[in-house]
């Protein structure tokens, strides 16, 4: 049921190729050695994160939030996660797969139609976290808030009070 929705995997670096990023959905995100691009989607032990979004621009944009956040920038929690377990950023992507589900709507409509479609993505993305577990017993490992600390909270902030000492001892 699930695999149904999702498409293909796609590597991380040719992701802007995925059909219908324009519109809200799910994406699920997987780290491997294997080579899965073009593969059907299937739920395997590799994936590390399911997020959604709802936003007016899209899946598009929501992957361009978390590629932002492995790169060092900030805007995606479940980014900043993977950051801190793997702060080199060519060797992550290098290994980063992603798969999608559209769906279809306008976020910005009031439409009773559009605000179904809108909270199945949310029902959609608990739905898969769902699957994950009965599957494999865990959460992705940073879909785990409690086990999988932000970079930003540790490094990040320890650098950022580093200069900020810096510069007012100057």
């Amino acid at each position: 049921m699930y695999e149904n929705k999702f498409s293909q995997w796609q590597s991380w670096r040719r992701r802007h190729e995925l059909d219908a990023l324009e519109f809200p959905g799910v994406y699920v995100l997987a780290r491997t050695a294997l080579t899965l691009s073009g593969r059907p989607f299937s739920w395997r032990k590799e994936v590390i994160y399911v997020g959604m979004t709802n936003a007016a621009s899209g899946l598009k944009s929501r992957l361009r939030q978390f590629d932002n956040t492995i790169i060092g920038k900030s805007g995606h929690g479940g980014a900043d996660r993977v950051r801190y377990k793997f702060p080199n950023y060519k060797g992550l992507v290098n290994r980063l797969y992603v798969a999608v589900a559209p769906f279809r709507c306008d976020p910005v409509s009031n439409l009773p139609e559009d605000l179904r479609q809108m909270g199945e993505v949310v029902k959609f993305e608990y739905s898969c976290l769902a699957q994950y577990v009965e599957k494999f017993g865990v959460l992705p490992e940073f879909n785990n808030k409690k086990k999988s600390p932000k970079y930003s909270l540790t490094f990040g902030r320890s650098s950022k009070k580093r200069l900020m000492l810096r510069l007012q001892i100057r």
